[in-house]
């Protein structure tokens, strides 16, 4: 008996932070979105930078290329997509943890690349974006060494 009020509480907990993720991620913000100041965090990524290129890893699994926008503009990276709910039965599920709706991230980039030479391959639900950096940006820099105070 006691356990109906926590499971009360706790749909009631999740109700109200869906509410809320939709109502930051919901369409009626584009001057937010577009000013890259909203950002809900999902998907996560990962950004490497490396001699020649930049890689960016998204984790969206269960998701396909289909639903997955990659673009570049603006000295940055824009992920778009929607996870859709599946149309199985959901009636017997307790609680999802997982998010659905659309997203937008924008990953600003520090130097100049080559959107025209960039990749994008999808594996195992994570989508890799290889983007080369331009010729000038692959310019080696300057070491300044550093030394002990006197």
């Amino acid at each position: 008996m006691a356990q109906a009020p926590i499971r009360s509480a706790v749909r009631l907990q999740r109700a109200v932070n869906r509410l809320f993720d939709d109502m930051w991620s919901g369409p009626d913000l584009p001057m937010i979105r577009s000013a890259g100041v909203l950002d809900s965090g999902w998907p996560q990524i990962d950004l490497a930078e490396k001699d020649k290129e930049f890689v960016l890893t998204v984790e969206v699994p269960g998701m396909e290329e289909k639903d997955i926008d990659v673009q570049f503009a603006d000295q940055c990276v824009i992920l778009r997509g929607e996870r859709r709910k599946r149309s199985d039965n959901q009636a017997d599920h307790h609680f999802s943890e997982r998010y659905y709706g659309r997203f937008e991230r924008r990953i600003p980039l520090s130097v100049d690349i080559e959107p025209e030479k960039a990749k994008a391959v999808l594996r195992n639900g994570v989508p890799t974006v290889t983007l080369p950096k331009s010729a000038q940006a692959e310019t080696t820099g300057h070491r300044i060494p550093i030394s002990k105070a006197a």
